[in-house]
Parts: structure tokens; sequence; C-alpha cells
């Protein structure tokens, strides 16, 4: 295991930049200007999110706070995909197999910025225990 030395770092980090260029494909294939723009601002916002997270660590509850946002956009983008299959039905240049898989993925990365942000308010409990 590797030691985190910043949140470039942290895997969900990496993962929430790694997962934009799919992302950025699909949207722009969604004729829906507002959809478009909507996807796109729920993925971008994830990163810094989880910098920011990162950068409150001195406050536990507010590092957690962070990552939890950091979840809501993941599971935002979640739905911006599940209109964006809906839309699929009488788009054919919206693609419905990567629309799928790239939901998949940020449903996993919601997943993990949830542990995380979970750890952090555990860890608060624990510093106030002591």
């Amino acid at each position: 295991m590797r030691k985190i030395k910043s949140f470039k770092d942290l895997h969900v980090y990496q993962e929430s930049l790694n997962l934009l260029n799919n992302l950025y494909e699909i949207a722009y294939r969604i004729p829906h200007i507002k959809l478009r723009s909507q996807l796109i601002n729920s993925g971008e916002a994830i990163a810094p999110l989880i910098a920011e997270g990162y950068a409150k660590q001195r406050n536990p509850l507010e590092a957690a706070r962070f990552y939890e946002m950091a979840m809501t956009e993941s599971d935002e983008v979640t739905v911006h995909l599940t209109k964006a299959l809906i839309l699929s039905r009488r788009f054919s240049r919206i693609p419905v197999g990567r629309c799928k898989e790239l939901k998949e993925k940020y449903v996993s990365l919601a997943k993990q910025l949830n542990k995380l942000s979970s750890t952090w308010r555990k860890f608060s409990q624990n510093r106030k225990s002591d």
C-alpha cells in the first residue's frame, strides 16, 4: 500500500479524473444542452471536492462533508446518465452500452467516496472519545 502524500494519490481522485474523458464523449452526443451541461458540471465537480476534502484533514468532519459532496455529485452523474439512456431511445447517437458502463463506474465511485466519508466520521468520533 502506497503512502498518500497528497490528494492526487487518492484512488477516488484519480478515478474521478479518468472517468471524465468517457463522460465528455457521451455528453457531447446528447442533443439536449441542459442535460449535457448538468452531466459535465456534475462530473467535473467531483475531483475538486475530493481535493478540498483532503485539504480539510485537520477537521475530520469537514473532510467527511466534502467527500460526501463529491459522492453526491457522483450520484448526480448517474441520474443524468439514466436520463441520457432514456433519450437514447430517440437519439441513436447516444451509446447505450457505454452509458450503462459509465453509470456503473460512477456508482462504484460513489460507494468508495461514501466509505471514505464514513471513515473520516469514525475517525472524528474516535478523536473525541480519546
